[in-house]
């Protein structure tokens, strides 16, 4: 087990280019599932996430190859298995969305209950009470999903009882083969959900309302193949930014699309740093002064993105001021906050609710990443301590940023990775 050695302190200069969006490539995978014919993905990352995703796709029977550069080719010609057994479920939560692509494909599925970050609930009931509005016949056992549409998925109308993003892309997927139209409502409205429909648009489905809070399917009876540009990772573009933000210096991000950060810059602005951006390049740059106090509340897009509020959280503790950040997504996502408090920093945890009270300086300690960006958030407190900081369990960060600590160490940053003592 590696770990990640930072030596603090150094601001960060030189350009950054963004990957695909891990939130975004593996649903994308799972379309190879809908189709006997090849689907080719380009501008895809290179995570442990889309390993594992892999390797549950190639149990199905799908081959997959993961050619040279960022390109992967899927072909399920003919599926071999339609479960999805414990030991490639466990260890993502995302592969638990194969249960809708083979129910619309072959009638059937048995898939486990996933794993993933333990960030807090997470329930599928959404999920499976829309494959069961769908036509599904579902039962557990032993935990696993089993599901059956002998007759195949027929559309209905079916409104989620909250935003969920996992569950409107799940839905999204199955209803696609779907006999009739299928309305969506009260989807999440996330760009990876708009790229998910656009990829399954290419692929011959009829989708309208992608992105907004009602999303209509017509059924077809079968897709074909396609080809598809992975959108770029707005988590990860956010992550750097915030780290430059935090270090101090001058930061391009390229490979972007900045308009899906629209709620991000205006508050890195707001704690002091300068934003200079267009439609597919952002720069951050800070000079030596303090840091600001901005409070932040966690909110579904486009507001805040809870998978940016620990990185936020590290930038914060050197505020000149008290920051209150309110986490209204997940209510386990506060995890990071002992971690960075044994680095020196002030945060008070109630409830969803942390008051953070800026400190002159971080110090460099030996900490554990406990989600994947919970792992970003102590990159970033140590990139900016004084001392070293050794970041355990960094397979979480390997989930889901490709070569960090390769890509912060262009920009200056003393950050490797070394085996574990």
């Amino acid at each position: 087990m590696d770990k990640i050695v930072i030596r603090g302190g150094t601001p960060l200069f030189g350009d950054i280019a963004i990957s695909g969006a891990k939130n975004s490539a593996i649903k994308l995978m799972a379309v190879s599932i809908l189709t006997s014919e090849p689907v080719t993905l380009t501008n895809m990352p290179r995570l442990r996430d889309t390993r594992f995703m892999g390797q549950l796709l190639a149990h199905m029977g799908i081959d997959v190859k993961d050619g040279t550069g960022a390109v992967m080719r899927l072909h399920g010609k003919k599926l071999t298995s339609t479960t999805a057994p414990y030991d490639l479920v466990r260890k993502m939560r995302a592969t638990f969305n194969v249960l809708g692509p083979l129910l619309a494909r072959a009638g059937q599925a048995r898939v486990s209950l996933p794993g993933g970050c333990a960030i807090g609930a997470r329930p599928v009931d959404l999920h499976l009470k829309a494959l069961e509005a769908l036509g599904a016949e579902i039962t557990l056992d032993a935990g696993y999903v089993d599901a059956k549409a002998p007759k195949g998925l027929t559309g209905a109308e079916i409104t989620f009882p909250f935003i969920s993003v996992g569950a409107t892309e799940h839905t999204l997927l199955a209803c696609v083969l779907a006999k009739g139209i299928t309305v969506l409502n009260n989807c999440a409205r996330e760009p990876e959900i708009i790229d998910l429909a656009n990829c399954l648009i290419a692929m011959g489905a009829k989708i309208e309302g992608a992105g907004r809070s009602q999303i209509t399917v017509t059924g077809v009876s079968s897709l074909s193949g396609a080809q598809h540009s992975v959108v770029p990772d707005r988590i990860e573009a956010g992550t750097y930014a915030l780290a430059a933000a935090t270090t101090g210096g001058a930061v391009r991000l390229t490979n972007i699309r900045s308009d899906h950060l629209g709620s991000l810059w205006p508050l890195i602005a707001q704690a002091g740093a300068k934003v200079s951006l267009d439609e597919t390049t952002v720069l951050i740059e800070r000079d030596s002064g303090p840091l600001k106090p901005v409070d932040i509340d966690t909110q579904a897009y486009p507001g805040f993105p809870t998978d940016l509020q620990a990185q936020f959280m590290a930038m914060m503790t050197l505020a000149d001021g008290v920051s209150i950040i309110r986490e209204n997504i997940f209510e386990n996502r506060f995890m990071h906050c002992p971690e960075l408090t044994r680095m020196g920093a002030d945060i008070t945890v109630t409830g969803r609710e942390a008051i953070v009270r800026g400190v002159k300086e971080l110090k460099g300690a030996q900490v554990m990443a406990t989600d994947l960006r919970a792992s970003a958030s102590l990159i970033s407190a140590g990139l900016v301590a004084k001392g070293t900081t050794h970041i355990g369990r960094v397979y979480h960060l390997d989930r889901g940023f490709e070569n960090i600590e390769i890509k912060l160490s262009q920009c200056g940053a003393q950050i490797q990775r070394m085996p574990e003592d």
